[in-house]
């Protein structure tokens, strides 16, 4: 009699011993990868369908599994069905209950794949769907700061480098600015997905299968452009894991920019808009507190976003061809990022068309800092003036102001032509706010006119997606 232990392993036939309880719990994944059910079944009825018309299933073994599998899809979704740590990850606790429903005719589903294009596939199918949902989110925020965009074109405010006023700005145009980083995310994603859109079922563990399979043909019922072209590359590749990140770290950092203006125009200091009070919370010892909870959050999970990048990044950085266990480890950074972007965006989405903005604040602020300096400038220049001396007229101007706490704008014709003859009774024309931004009126600039025009212009894209 042999002395070998009973195992459950769908690989235990060449081991004399039992895998040690430490070792199965440590090496499984199933706590985490089981949310790739629903593609792995549909990866599994894709793979069953091709088999059946290469010949090696019958039409009533395909129905058997068909049927099978939608019953375990339903197990699943009702909560009954019953994971085991035994069995290691989603795919090999799914094949089990099949050949438990419906006998020998589920060990065949297995034929002529392996758990190695197996996983590649569902992460593929999987992080395809997930995009999707992202980029949805995603023209929802952005359809939120457009319209924002187009109520607040004629709010002014002061526009910044350096943290410093620089200039003054439309409202409209600066919520603008914040969508083209998103479009530029939104871009990123698609292009990702459409990389990645290749299906690795059929490269079998790392050379392939001696069946006669139809990779083409179940690829586009998986709803892929077409298979990969090498087996080998198939089962290892993550590329699109680290791309994935990439982009999300990308996004993420731009929605943390968009944070930080919010947690400092939200301040008393600057007072340049409201958020809600669903999107605040309070202090437990200071009663006047309205803190913004949100913003600041998503501010710090960039943090967590960028350290699955690094994550994966490392983890492909010394891997040999073909499959290795460490690719184990591409899901949980790759599910937490998924589900940071999609939770971060969510918050956004529902917040930004909820903004209030304190027009009279942020107008009065850009009142201070001499923002309309260059205006004048731009004023000598046309008189004549080359500009860099122009720039010291300006400058000159401005260091008056600041001894007198005056601004541009507030000083009589007298006092701005001791510093040029040239200056005449039409420069205040410039120097006002509205004067300011209205001669912004070119494509990009901040005049009114061009910001609705933009607007226009990004409601559309939008619209066409």
């Amino acid at each position: 009699m042999s002395n070998k232990e009973p195992s459950i392993k769908p690989w235990g036939g060449r081991f004399a011993e039992a895998t040690d309880k430490f070792v199965e719990r440590f090496t499984a994944s199933v706590s985490f990868d089981q949310r790739l059910y629903h593609h792995d079944i549909n990866g599994s009825l894709a793979h069953a369908a091709m088999l059946a018309k290469v010949g090696v299933l019958t039409g009533d073994e395909l129905i058997q599994i068909q049927t099978g599998l939608e019953e375990i899809r339903s197990e699943i979704e009702a909560g009954t069905f019953e994971w085991s740590v035994g069995l290691e990850d989603v795919h090999m606790n799914i094949e089990a209950r099949l050949t438990q429903k419906i006998g020998i005719t589920g060990k065949k589903l297995h034929t002529g794949r392996s758990r190695n294009d197996q996983v590649a596939t569902d992460i593929r199918l999987y992080l395809r769907d997930e995009i999707n949902a992202i980029c949805g989110e995603l023209t929802r925020l952005q359809t939120g700061l457009v319209e924002l965009a187009r109520r607040e074109a004629h709010t002014i405010m002061p526009g910044f480098t350096h943290l410093q006023t620089a200039q003054p700005v439309s409202f409209g145009h600066h919520m603008l600015a914040w969508n083209e980083m998103l479009e530029r995310d939104y871009s990123r994603l698609k292009d990702c997905s459409a990389r990645m859109n290749q299906s690795p079922l059929g490269a079998a563990a790392l050379a392939g299968t001696t069946y006669p399979i139809d990779r083409h043909y179940s690829a586009e019922l998986l709803g892929f452009d077409r298979p990969t072209e090498n087996s080998l590359d198939s089962v290892s590749d993550r590329d699109f894991a680290i791309e994935f990140a990439a982009a999300g770290s990308l996004l993420m950092t731009h929605l943390s920019r968009f944070s930080e203006e919010l947690v400092l125009w939200t301040s008393a200091q600057f007072n340049f808009i409201d958020l809600p009070d669903r999107f605040c919370t309070g202090s437990s010892i200071m009663p006047q507190k309205k803190n913004p909870d949100v913003p600041e959050l998503i501010r710090g999970k960039v943090g967590r976003v960028n350290g699955h990048l690094i994550s994966l990044l490392t983890l492909m950085k010394s891997q040999p061809l073909a499959y290795n266990k460490d690719n184990q480890e591409d899901k949980e950074p790759i599910f937490d990022v998924i589900d940071t972007l999609k939770d971060s965006i969510k918050a956004y989405a529902d917040m930004v068309p909820a903004i209030t903005v304190n027009a009279d604040v942020t107008r009065e602020a850009a009142m201070r800092g001499f923002s309309t300096a260059t205006d004048l400038a731009d004023y000598l220049v046309r008189k004549g003036l080359p500009f860099r001396d122009a720039h010291e007229v300006v400058g000159k101007s401005v260091a008056y102001g600041i001894a007198r706490k005056k601004d541009l704008s507030e000083m009589s014709l007298e006092e701005l032509r001791q510093f040029s003859g040239d200056i005449d009774e039409d420069v205040f024309e410039v120097l006002t706010l509205e004067g300011s931004i209205n001669a912004r009126d070119h494509i990009g600039g901040t005049a009114p006119k061009q910001v609705l025009a933009a607007a226009d212009r990004a409601a559309q894209r939008l619209n066409q997606r």
